[in-house]
Formats: structure tokens, C-alpha cells, sequence
């Protein structure tokens, strides 16, 4: 598994560096002028608006702008943003804002998603079951926007039972309401898949040969089942973690939460490529990390599972 690992870990320089050049050259083709956009409607200096071309290196051409922030970045300097701040102080502020709620968020997926498809899988062609597969249709039917504000609305206006807006974020309860609207959508599809693997490998034969040994059912649904069922869903949680990161921009704006999502849609509005190109690395680095874990955890989930 060791050279698994080191194989793997050199594959990532190439999607890394060939993520980071795309992502940049998309940034650098975004219509308008950051630089004199920083005047609004007021007429800009020509020589001000040169001397901070200048200064961000944007009057350089785009490939000596990429090498040049590459070189940086494995320096640990991501830029400075046009407002004069070092791009890592502010990604320092909004990221450990946007990991508790993923965090909070990948917790309620794992425990109501599978809990809820592993019982729907046990059930399956039952009542229980037909009830958990319309239900999870109908989270799934619904947009996330439409979620949020409907959560807002009955939870928060009306009931009271939950500020409508985080004013902490290190304040776990104000994040619960951004963190289930977050992780409903992905609850659900969890939840179905986890219910579609339970119903197929109970009819698999390892699972006929447990019961004819007489092992109790704890044992054969607890160990057997469970580990065998968890292999695709473990795969999908993972790529939901980079998605739960990145894909925040919405349930964030409806709930004020000052996270990634918040810096990245302001940094596209104002066409900061810096803190795009950064917060995106960022992003970047964590997907890769968490697909290599996800890997190394088949083999712990199905001991048949070895790397060469």
C-alpha cells in the first residue's frame, strides 16, 4: 500500500499543476478591468491605474504571471489582494469558517443518510421503504435556494426556533440551520444509495453462508453488510467534501455566513483573480487529499482489496 500511496501522491503534481493553469487562465480572460474597476464611476488616474498594473504584475504576459505565482506559492505566498491583505490572511479567516460547516454538515449526511438507507435497505418492497424513497425524491426535487429560504422562513421568522443569520460563526447552534440545508441534497442521494447496496448484497451469497454458520444478525448486519455496503458510499461522501467547500456560495449568502463561498462569489464580482486563484489551489489540494484517503479506505472497509 506504501508505494500505492507514493504512486498516487505523484500523480497529483500533474492534476495540481494542470488544474492551477486552467483555473488561471479562466480568471485572467474574465471580462472588464479589476484595476480600474476599483474607481467605480469616478474617472481613474492613467498613472495610478499603470503603477498597480505594475504592482500585481498584470501587465505582464499570462504565462509569466502563472510562473511567477507558482514560484510564490511554493514559497507559501498566494498574493496580495487589491485592498492591500495578503490573500493566506484572508483565506485563514474564511476557511475554518466553511470547514465547520462541512464538518457539521458531512455529519448530518453520514448519520441521517445512512441511517435512513440502511433501514430502507432492510425493509426493502416494504412501507418503510416506499417512505424513504419518496421522501429523499422529494429533497432531491427541491433547488438548495428554494430550501434555504423555505428553512429560514418556517424555522427562523416564523417559529423562532433558530436565528435567521449566523451572527457566530464558531457558535455551533447558529450553524445548524446552514449546515442541514447544506447537507440535505446529498442526505438524500446517500440515503438512496446506501438503501440500493443494503438490498443487493442481502441477497449475495456471502450473506447466505452467514446465516446458514447460524452468526447472530447484529454480527452479519453490523460487520458483514455494513462494510460491504459502505464501499460506494464512502467513495461518494469524499467527493462531496470538495463540493461542500466550493459549493457553499449559496447557502452561505442566504444565511450570512462568512465563509468561502462569501469570499469567492465577492472576489468573482470584483474580478480579484488573486483570491479566486487562490481560494480554487486551495480547493484543489484538499479534493486531491481526500481521493487518496477515500482510496487507502477500500482496503480498510474490504480486506480483498490490496494495492500493488
Amino acid at each position: 500500500m506504501g508505494r500505492y500511496a507514493a504512486r498516487r501522491l505523484l500523480q497529483m503534481i500533474p492534476i495540481f499543476l494542470g488544474t492551477t493553469l486552467l483555473i488561471f487562465l479562466m480568471v485572467h480572460i474574465l471580462p472588464g478591468d479589476p484595476i480600474r474597476a476599483m474607481w467605480g464611476d469616478k474617472a481613474a488616474d492613467p498613472a495610478q491605474v499603470a503603477a498597480l498594473r505594475h504592482e500585481f504584475g498584470l501587465d505582464q504576459p499570462v504565462w509569466k504571471q502563472y510562473i511567477d505565482y507558482m514560484l510564490n506559492l511554493f514559497q507559501g505566498d498566494f498574493g496580495k489582494t487589491f485592498g492591500g491583505r495578503q490573500v493566506i490572511d484572508v483565506m485563514s479567516e474564511a476557511f475554518p469558517v466553511t470547514l465547520r460547516l462541512t464538518l457539521f454538515a458531512i455529519m448530518i449526511e453520514i448519520v441521517v443518510g445512512i441511517s435512513l438507507g440502511a433501514w430502507a435497505g432492510l425493509k426493502a418492497g416494504k412501507s418503510a421503504d416506499t417512505g424513504v424513497l419518496i421522501f429523499t425524491l422529494l429533497v432531491i426535487s427541491i433547488p438548495v435556494f428554494v430550501l434555504g429560504y423555505l428553512a429560514r422562513f418556517v424555522l427562523a421568522d416564523e417559529l423562532g426556533w433558530v436565528a435567521p443569520n449566523v451572527q457566530d460563526s464558531e457558535n455551533w447552534g447558529q450553524l445548524f440551520l446552514p449546515a442541514f440545508v447544506l447537507a440535505m441534497l446529498s442526505m438524500a442521494y446517500v440515503a438512496r444509495l446506501t438503501r440500493t447496496t443494503f438490498a443487493e448484497n442481502l441477497r449475495a451469497d456471502y450473506m447466505r453462508t452467514a446465516l446458514a454458520k447460524g452468526l447472530p444478525r447484529r454480527r452479519i448486519v453490523g460487520v458483514h453488510l455494513l462494510r460491504n455496503s459502505l464501499i460506494p458510499v464512502i467513495t461518494f461522501i469524499g467527493t462531496d467534501v470538495g463540493g461542500f467547500i466550493g459549493g457553499a456560495v449559496i447557502t452561505e449568502g442566504i444565511f450570512n455566513v462568512q465563509g468561502v463561498g462569501n469570499l469567492l462569489f465577492r472576489a468573482i464580482q470584483t474580478s480579484e483573480g488573486t483570491t479566486i486563484v487562490g481560494v480554487v489551489t486551495v480547493l484543489v489540494l484538499v479534493i486531491l487529499v481526500i481521493n487518496l484517503v477515500i482510496d487507502l479506505l477500500y482496503a480498510v472497509l474490504d480486506p480483498r482489496i490490496r494495492y500493488a
